[in-house]
């Protein structure tokens, strides 16, 4: 009989990889209430300075320091960590100081779509040791169930933009775009780019006059261990803020923060929420 091999140490370790956002730290309580150790690197000017009280130990980074961050885990003996939360994309070139290591990464990818950056460090940090989990291994309650959330259903003409921008997200998606357009009257109003969701939102709904509905999904082409669409209480204001009542995202692949309070204030401002899949659609 072949008995099990007790736990280490190191088999409770997580190394996070921290950008903005409340991703990391809502990961970081959690890893800790569950008896794991925490070791982090956060980005200057991107990552919330409260993770210090959350972690082991943290190690503050410029984007492209991909050699002090090896050096940081491997002296924590980390040997799996988690990516978590966004980089200001319309910054990003002024936060860049690029070391040796990360230009040869970039020097070897034909372009440097997001998703294509991503995977090439993830395949980086596990050629160094570095297992890369996905995102929600420790917060599966996190991924939107599908459904109509809200007390408002999608009215007939809501649903056909939704359907039309899903097919348009998708496409997006699959070029490595972006994952959020917005759709009113069967024709796309704004799509995401560099500036984001909330900046994408605020766009599509200074130019549909109340009349758009918001749709993001998961990539095509996407690795779900990072850069999953995320939504929370501050789409909803951002949506008020636009005048747009309806949001459609894609079950089982969206996060999902503050899910209840999320569905109170869309409530209270009229507003739908739904989550559907391809075959749901």
């Amino acid at each position: 009989m072949i008995q099990a091999q007790p736990e280490t140490s190191a088999d409770r370790t997580i190394g996070l990889i921290a950008g903005n956002g409340q991703f990391p730290l809502l990961f970081a309580r959690t890893a800790r209430a569950k008896g794991w150790q925490v070791h982090a690197v956060a980005y200057r000017e991107e990552t919330d300075p409260r993770l210090a009280d959350h972690v082991e130990s943290l190690e503050w980074l410029y984007l492209g320091q991909l050699k002090r961050m090896l050096k940081f885990f491997h002296q924590r003996r980390v040997s799996q960590a988690v990516m978590l939360g966004g980089i200001t994309k319309t910054r990003f070139l002024s936060k860049f100081r690029p070391d040796m290591k990360t230009i040869a990464l970039l020097a070897g990818m034909r372009h440097t779509h997001d998703d294509a950056v991503l995977r090439a460090f993830a395949e980086f940090l596990e050629k160094e040791g570095i297992a890369i989990r996905p995102s929600t291994f420790l917060l599966p309650d996190l991924l939107a169930p599908p459904g109509i959330w809200t007390i408002r259903k999608p009215s007939s003409t809501e649903m056909n933009d939704i359907r039309v921008g899903w097919k348009m997200a998708k496409a997006i998606g699959a070029l490595d775009i972006g994952q959020c357009v917005l759709v009113a009257g069967g024709t796309a109003v704004a799509v995401e780019a560099v500036d984001g969701t909330d900046a994408t939102i605020l766009r599509g709904g200074a130019l549909s006059k109340g009349q758009a509905v918001v749709v993001k999904v998961c990539k095509p082409i996407q690795d779900t261990r990072f850069d999953v669409p995320a939504i929370g209480l501050e789409t909803i204001e951002t949506m008020q803020r636009a005048n747009v009542k309806a949001l459609a995202i894609e079950a089982g692949k969206a996060v999902v923060f503050d899910r209840e309070a999320m569905i109170r204030q869309a409530d209270r401002y009229g507003m739908t929420i739904t989550a559907m899949t391809d075959d749901t659609l």
